[in-house]
């Protein structure tokens, strides 16, 4: 469930399986519900492997709790890492007031990612510190933290059950795993995430993030998956709703292109406030 939420995020969410099998197929008689949802967990991150790199663009839409609607426009690529998790850029084009804003994420399989925020209106570059990665980006329902690619080491996992989706749309009755997962960072601003998957091609399809109350905060639901270069499925279309405020945000995703040759020197942070 490695790509996220820009690939789940991206993301969204990717994860190299302890078995040759799949879990689903092969399961050890004696696996434990935490082994069985690790596995699940790494069969998926195996199979998004290999994508290289790839760049779409954006729309946000922010909704608050009486249906008001403002709309951004946005440009992201991102360049996966052999050891390490991946490296992202997201770049605002509109509105005015937002144009040029630039939010650089290194992510890590191990220790906290590390982010940068570019702000044109002061010319600056912002780190975002550990401790405010679950606040919200750019006003939106995700927080800088949904924005990291997920990768499998960043938390631990338990499986639950398997059942009939019941999303009431493309995905509904399709058998999904459904996981859950917990945070290793305790500067996460999630205590657990229920992840639902689908069976066939291990596609998140939905997850529900819990506060550090332990109460549920947003449910993120993935919509329209395209398939890519015959192996790599993204999402057209996220939906996050916070049920405790109300507000929902929307991205939609076009554009996708593979292959475009990106190296570490089109994320450099250094030169993060002349994105282009």
């Amino acid at each position: 469930m490695k790509r996220t939420v820009f690939a789940l995020l991206t993301l969204v969410l990717v994860w190299a399986p302890v078995f040759a099998q799949t879990p689903r197929d092969h399961a050890a008689p004696d696996q434990t519900a935490e082994e069985k949802g690790l596995a699940i967990a790494r069969e998926a991150d195996l199979r998004d492997q290999g994508f290289a790199d790839f760049a779409a663009t954006m729309q946000m839409i922010l909704r608050n709790r009486h249906g008001q609607e403002s709309l951004r426009q946005m440009r992201t690529k991102t360049l996966e890492q052999a050891d390490d998790g991946d490296k992202s850029l997201i770049v605002f084009d509109e509105p005015r007031d937002v144009k040029g804003t630039a939010l650089l994420t290194y992510s890590h399989k191990t220790g906290p990612d590390d982010q940068w925020l570019y702000l044109p209106a002061l010319k600056r570059v912002k780190r975002i510190a550990s401790n405010n990665k679950s606040g919200p980006f750019m006003g939106s329902e995700f927080a800088y933290e949904d924005l990291s690619s997920q990768e499998v080491e960043k938390y631990s996992y338990k499986y639950l059950r398997d059942e009939a989706f019941d999303g009431g749309d493309e995905h509904a009755g399709i058998t999904v795993f459904v996981i859950e997962r917990f945070p290793v960072d305790e500067k996460s601003g999630y205590t657990r995430q229920l992840v639902w998957m689908d069976q066939d091609e291990y596609r998140v399809l939905k997850v529900e993030f819990y506060d550090r109350k332990d109460s549920l905060l947003k449910t993120l639901t993935m919509h329209e998956y395209g398939q890519y270069l015959d192996k790599h499925w993204r999402a057209g279309r996220m939906e996050m709703v916070n049920h405790q405020t109300g507000k929902s945000t929307t991205l939609t995703f076009s554009d996708y292109v593979f292959g475009n040759g990106f190296s570490g020197r089109d994320f450099d942070r250094n030169s993060l406030g002349a994105a282009r």
